[in-house]
């Protein structure tokens, strides 16, 4: 056996001795106990109390996997099969991106917009996971919540998400980039937002082995000469289905930041406004349809 005993000090070694010259020790640390907590359906406190645990062998077999795949740079959240995003835990595989904190920012600044007793119809926009339409849901939970992807199979991964997490969003699949007038109704939503793809494709070599590697490229990366092409569809579009005085979120590539403001500002968009994230990046946009 790879590990001498069976124990949990054992286990917790064998990660730091496999994973060290690839992780801090704090994000070993991590990666073993929400490992552990995965694996034998602990809590934080079962955790803490179960310190003289004894592995089964089929356990053991189950943590060495996963230290394979981390020494392969998969990133730990498809290892392990969920993440948590907006006190929600959100399943995720390679079929979708990651939910990133930024994007949890976004779903706050909503929040924050339009306060938590309103009754609007939302729409999300590229869904992927379904992360940000469940998360609205969650808060808003009058509302009625549309989500939509050009991705049958990051569909089938949102629907999986609302049927485990009890909440009724609507998904629907569909091409961002092409306006699909039978759809949904004109002057229907309150508030449409969407984290789109926008990383050019030469950003592609200095990005991390366990982005591009793993995650979808058809929800990353755009052609190097039309990175704001899904900006500009996903805005025209709102503009024919958004009320009078209703919003549009983006998350922002930090880059084209200021080039997205000038783009929604001269599609008609009023009071336009762009947000930095808490890592001091231009991530977020916020505009009202005139």
């Amino acid at each position: 056996m790879f590990v001498i005993q069976n124990t949990a000090e054992a286990v917790k070694s064998y990660f730091f001795e496999r994973l060290n010259t690839f992780f801090s020790e704090r994000e070993i640390s991590t990666f073993y106990k929400e490992s552990v907590k995965k694996r034998m359906n602990f809590s934080d406190s079962d955790l803490l109390l179960q310190k003289d645990i004894r592995f089964s062998e089929s356990d053991l077999l189950y943590f060495r996997s996963v230290v394979k795949r981390l020494q392969n740079q998969e990133p730990f959240q498809y290892i392990i099969g969920e993440t948590f995003f907006y006190d929600l835990v959100i399943r995720c595989d390679e079929r979708a991106l990651i939910p990133r904190p930024e994007t949890e920012e976004l779903v706050e600044w909503i929040v924050e917009s339009v306060g938590k007793n309103e009754m609007l119809e939302v729409l999300d926009v590229c869904t992927g996971s379904g992360c940000i339409a469940l998360a609205i849901k969650s808060i808003l939970k009058s509302s009625n919540v549309s989500a939509t992807d050009i991705s049958s199979e990051a569909l089938a991964l949102a629907k999986k998400n609302a049927m485990l997490l009890s909440l009724d969003v609507h998904f629907l699949q569909d091409n961002a980039l092409v306006d699909d007038a039978d759809i949904f109704t004109e002057n229907s939503f309150d508030l449409i937002v969407s984290n789109p793809p926008y990383i050019p494709m030469k950003e592609k070599e200095t990005m991390e082995k366990n982005v591009v590697d793993f995650e979808p490229h058809l929800a990353l990366f755009v052609a190097d000469e039309s990175p704001l092409v899904f900006y500009k569809a996903i805005a025209e579009k709102a503009l024919r289905l958004l009320k009078s005085d209703s919003l549009i979120f983006f998350e922002l590539h930090e880059s084209f930041a200021e080039k997205t403001k000038e783009l929604v500002i001269a599609l008609g968009f009023d009071e336009v406004e762009i947000k930095l994230d808490l890592q001091g990046k231009s991530r977020m946009l916020k505009a009202k349809k005139k």
